[in-house]
This record gives C-alpha cells, structure tokens and sequence, in this order.
C-alpha cells in the first residue's frame, strides 16, 4: 500500500499488497502472566483476553460526535473509512482501492473488490452517500466541523464513484479518514453503540452507560491481515489511580492518560512497559466568545492580559512532569503546515497593570471542563485558581462528568462559562484540518451553535477556505502560516500545550506501534 501525490494538483492515495494501515484501534493488552513481587502479573490462563482502561467513556461506536483519541481507535476495530492515515501521517486506502483527485473539484473513488461487513453483505456506493449525509446531520459533530464543504456522492458502477466539490477540497481524501462506513439501511443520524462494520472485531456485548464493550474476532473480515487475540475488553475507569493499580495488578492490559508521576511509578514496574511519540492533539483553555459587547472577555487585550497569570511552567513541571510543552501556536507543531507564531508569558505584575489600564475590577471567571480530558485536569484547574487569586481574579470550576451534559454548555444552550478546558485530536496530521474544526467559525455554523466556543471571524474563515482549496502545497502553507498568526492575535486562549501521545502496556503485549495520532493496527499486536 503505498501514498503518492502524482502532481502539485493532484492526489493519489493507491493500494497494493497488505492492508497496512487497516484496522487502526485502540491500545488493548491482556490479563495474563505471572504474579511477581512488583505487582504485575495476573491469571496466566486469561490469555485469550486483551483488556483496555479508558480514562474517558465510550458512548459510541462510530465518532459522529465523540473524537477523542482512544475512542476513535475502539470504534474503528469496528467500522472502517475509505482511507486512514498511516505512521507518517500520510493518507493511505483501507476500504478504497484507489482515492484519486481527478479535477480540481473532483475525486474518483473505487472500492476494493470482495469487501463486506461483518454479516457478509456487501460494502456499496450507498453506504458512502449515506454515512456523508448522516454526518452532517448530527448536532455538535467533531468531525463535520472539519469539512470545509461536504462532497456530493454520484455513482458510476457498483464499486466505483465520484466525490465533487463546488470548491476545491484538496485534502478530502485525509478528511475522509474520519467518516466510518455502516451499512445504510441501519446508519442513523445519531450516535451508534452497537451494528456492523467492516472492521477486524465484531460487538458482542455492550453497556454504553458504563463505558463497556466486547469485541470478538470478525469472521467473516476481509482484511488479509488477521487479528490473532480472540477477545477485546473495553473498560471505562476514570480515576487515574484506578487504572494504575488495576494495570499493575494484571486486571487491565493498557491504560492511556496517566501523569508524569504515574509514568515514573510505573517505570519501576516488573512488566510494564511505556509508548510514546510525539502527539497530534491540542490541549487548550479556551475562551468563550459568545461573550456580549461590553463583557470583559469580549476585549482581546483583556484575554491577552489573563495569560500573563498563568504559571505554565510549574503546570508542565510540576503537574505533569514535562510530558507535555507549551504551545508556540495556534495547532501542534507535529501537524504539516504549522508554525511558530508566539509564545505564554507568565507576568503576574502584568497582568494586574493591564487589568487595571483596561478598567477590569472584581472580575469572576467560571472555568468548566469534563473529568479526564487531559492527564493531571482536576488539578491543573486548582491549579489556575489559585494564580487567578494572586492577580484579584476569582475563579469557580465547574467540572462534569464524562457522558454529562457538557456539550450542551460547550454550545451554549445549558449555561454560561469563560473558560472551557478541552483537548483537540488531530486524526489526519494536517495542520489544516485542526485550524479549520477550531478557527473555521462562519455566521452560518454559529446559527446552529456548530462554531467551535464562539470563535467566530469571518475573514479568517474565508483564508481557512482559501487554504483548503489550494492546490499548490507550498501555497497553502503559506496562507495556512498567515491564518495562524491572525488567529494567535484574537487571542483565543489562556493557554494550550501539546501532550505526547502515551500508553502504558504490560510488557507481554507485543506489536504495538504507537502512531502520533494515538493509534495502531490492533492486527500486528501479539500477546507473549
């Protein structure tokens, strides 16, 4: 399987040989071995069971409207895309043979030959019309944020297809990695716990209240590469210290989303070993801006002068052991296209002249979040408060519970907020594909509450547009680098920083090879 681009104007993602690439899925291990002094070890006659601690719930199985990084890589053990995107973050086919831009508006898909859901019916030119309409129907969809312009689908046989544009799209066949192919008779417009897909596992059992789910080898997987580990436990365990011990114990076989105290703890650890590379996600405090005219945030130099409070460094230092540095940029740096375009500045003295030059007095903050958007959130949180305390600002959290109700206040329907503390995954390593989602915000999404905070700037908007349609790579990175810089000077955010992409597996669980975008093909993992 290889990726080419064939000419500044044209992409071709192409397929050969072993689906490399296919099936990308969660970290899972596997109860298993034997006890040893350190406290690793378990049932050495479970070894037919892989079993994943997930610091965040599973509410879905396809990512409509849930992205996070070890939930995209559970549902796609399940259900499939036309493309992935393969460890050097370039687009590769999975259930496409070929993904071709064949016009500047137009990209002529074929679908590989033999290729069938988990009940044997076939993969059709409908699935993939109907999985694009229903994605764009769902309310505060993560992925529909990140199209700019949904392609229309028009059938030329059985297997083959075309995806057109009024624009040019120049990167859909990346973007089209993110959209999970169901049957269409049983896709709908809403979050899917259960159903078919082409993927390497089947479901067997699922509880998306608690978070749990069962996975069994898919028999009738197309895929040349077979998965050899029968079973997947998939288990929902928000407390950090929960899924240290039970990963010690033996009770789980990876966990994701530990401190950088829990890293060096673990590290100790007879059979456990630790994964990382350098991520593609973007963890932020970010500002509301539905704020009215004449709110203090609604000032840019007073969300500039708030940063000043914030005491980065002992965050990255001393809450999270330096597995993550602080933004210089609007996206990661991991991500083609980025750049440079600032850095956080902590001046506390500064920050209470400025709040004073612009007339800021008695200012309340509520900050709100969901438990476990990032390793070490309760207490960077109180963390803030307390550097808010030292400039006159008082701060409130708010903190929910994952499966809660905090979308509704993420789109401003449920309550009022300033801060939100979130985390962006980037599952296409384009730096485009995460200022677009983030920055994107017209008049027209902000109607429908589908901007992403509030951030809305229609000229920023149009050159995002502007980007997306460039052929020419060297050309839009250029235009991406301007976009960048007029985002940074909105001032959207009180600070962001950009984790490693980290698991913790026992040491028995073979084969992983951790992408940057948190994933693996769960084919090659093999248990010792």
């Amino acid at each position: 399987m290889t990726s080419t681009t064939s000419s500044p104007s044209r992409r071709t993602v192409l397929g050969a040989g072993s689906l490399l690439g296919v099936g990308l899925v969660a970290a899972c291990g596997s109860p298993g071995g034997s006890k040893d002094d350190s406290g690793s070890g378990g049932d050495a006659g479970a070894t037919a069971t892989l079993t994943l601690g997930l610091n965040r719930s599973l509410v879905s199985l396809d990512n409509k409207l849930n992205q996070f990084d070890a939930a995209v890589t559970v549902q796609r053990a399940v259900r499939q895309a036309l493309t992935a995107i393969g460890k050097d973050l370039k687009p590769v086919p999975v259930l496409a043979e070929s993904f071709e831009q064949t016009t500047d508006n137009e990209w002529t898909v074929k679908l590989r030959d033999g290729i069938v859901y988990s009940d044997g019916s076939a993969v059709t030119v409908e699935d993939v019309a109907k999985a694009i309409e229903l994605y764009q129907q769902v309310e505060g969809s993560f992925v529909a944020q990140q199209f700019p312009e949904w392609p229309t689908v028009t059938k030329i046989d059985e297997t083959s297809f075309t995806l057109t544009t009024q624009t040019p799209v120049v990167v859909l066949d990346s973007l089209m990695s993110n959209i999970l192919i169901t049957p269409a008779a049983a896709n709908k417009a809403e979050e899917l716990q259960d159903g078919v897909g082409t993927g390497p596992y089947v479901v067997s059992k699922s509880e998306s209240g608690t978070g749990s789910y069962t996975l069994e080898i898919n028999d009738n997987y197309w895929g040349d590469d077979k998965p050899t580990i029968p079973t997947v436990e998939v288990r929902f365990m928000p407390e950090e210290s929960s899924r240290v011990v039970a990963l010690r114990s033996g009770d789980v076989d990876v966990i994701d989303s530990v401190t950088a105290d829990s890293v060096a703890q673990l590290k100790s650890v007879k059979d456990v070993e630790i994964d990382e590379v350098d991520g593609t996600r973007y963890n932020q405090l970010f500002y509301n801006f539905r704020k009215p005219a004449g709110h203090p945030l609604a000032n840019p130099e007073v969300r500039r002068a708030l940063g000043y409070a914030v005491d980065h460094d002992s965050i990255v230092t001393g809450i999270m052991g330096d597995s993550v540095t602080s933004a210089t940029g609007v996206v990661p740096g991991t991500l083609e296209g980025a750049v440079e375009v600032g850095e956080f500045t902590y001046d506390p003295e500064k920050c209470k002249s400025e709040l004073a030059r612009l007339g800021v007095t008695n200012l309340a903050l509520t900050i709100i979040w969901e438990n476990g958007e990032f390793a070490g959130d309760a207490s960077t949180m109180e963390a803030l408060v307390e550097m808010f305390k030292a400039v006159g600002v008082t701060a409130t959290l708010k903190q929910f519970e994952p499966g809660g109700d905090i979308g509704t206040w993420r789109r401003g329907e449920a309550g009022d907020w300033d801060i939100l503390g979130n985390g962006y995954g980037n599952q296409t390593g384009l730096a485009l594909t995460t200022i677009q989602g983030m920055y994107g915000g017209t008049p027209e999404k902000e109607a429908t509450r589908d901007s992403y905070h509030g951030f809305v700037f229609p000229e920023i908007a149009a050159k995002i547009s502007q980007a997306s349609a460039t052929s020419d790579e060297q050309a839009r990175n250029g235009l991406l680098a301007d976009v960048q810089q007029e985002v940074w000077d909105t001032w959207p955010l009180l600070w962001a920083f950009v984790p490693k992409a980290l698991l913790a597996r026992r040491s028995r669980v073979s084969g992983i090879d951790l992408k940057p975008i948190n994933s693996y093909d769960i084919t090659s993992v093999k248990l010792g």
